[in-house]
């Protein structure tokens, strides 16, 4: 199980899973049976390629597909940071993610911006292609989120080990890119992965606890939403996702 966090210096607003305040609130959201999309974007605050990729997911919080069709994610890698910039929200768990994707021969190459969409490259926003259509039934996915105790079942068919895959997002962020490639640049993002947990199980149900995380700082405005979808344990490649916003009572003003 991994869960990477970052803490950052600026910002006035503090992201908060605990449980007293989680505690009166339960959220319950599902995929349905036709398969939700999953876009993973890695991308790097020191890569001067990558704002364009970064606004085109942007765009996607407000759209009418968000959870139900689509579940973008960001993952900024670290392979960018001797540049001369480190992106506060790099971790090397996701470089290791984009290059295990690479060894499964789902991409074919390692580089930002790279979009993968599920499961496999897609070169298509290089060229504004449409992205490629899911499959027509893949399963319901439904999870419910209490007290920082996530339960989520899957009811699709289910021949090997799942593996339960649980990103907390966040939205609304901005940096201010000092040095590097992007430097001087004030950036938004959107879908960053502020933290991503596997939990691997013989059946396709899971009973799993959030872990607290210490302050990450964001700016006002920032919201956080949680995606989670379900791959086979020897793939990376999703077989259903779903997500959700996080209510307001997870970021507690100080």
């Amino acid at each position: 199980m991994v869960w990477r966090h970052k803490i950052l210096k600026t910002g006035i607003l503090m992201l908060l899973l605990q449980g007293n305040v989680m505690a009166d609130t339960e959220l319950e959201f599902s995929s349905g049976d036709r398969q939700v999309m999953l876009i993973e974007l890695f991308t790097s605050q020191g890569c001067s390629s990558c704002p364009p990729a970064d606004r085109w997911l942007n765009k996607f919080v407000g759209s009418r597909e968000l959870w139900q069709e689509v579940v973008p994610v960001a993952y900024h890698v670290d392979y960018w940071d001797y540049l001369g910039w480190r992106d506060v929200y790099a971790s090397n768990d996701y470089s290791k993610r984009q290059r295990q994707h690479r060894l499964l021969g789902n991409i074919s190459a390692v580089y930002t911006p790279g979009f993968v969409v599920n499961g496999q490259e897609w070169r298509g926003w290089f060229r504004r292609k449409p992205l490629p259509a899911g499959k027509e039934s893949a399963g319901n996915l439904s999870a419910r989120l209490r007290d920082r105790h996530l339960s989520v079942t899957y009811t699709g068919d289910v021949r090997d080990s799942l593996t339960l895959n649980v990103a907390l997002l966040g939205f609304g962020i901005q940096t201010e890119i000092k040095a590097g490639e992007n430097g001087g640049r004030n950036l938004p993002y959107e879908f960053v992965v502020l933290g991503h947990q596997q939990h691997h199980a013989d059946e396709a149900s899971w009973e799993v606890k959030l872990p607290e995380l210490p302050e990450i700082k964001l700016r006002s405005g920032s919201r956080a939403g949680l995606a989670v979808w379900v791959s086979r344990k020897a793939d990376l490649s999703p077989i259903q996702a779903t997500g959700t916003w996080l209510p307001d009572t997870y970021l507690v003003s100080k």
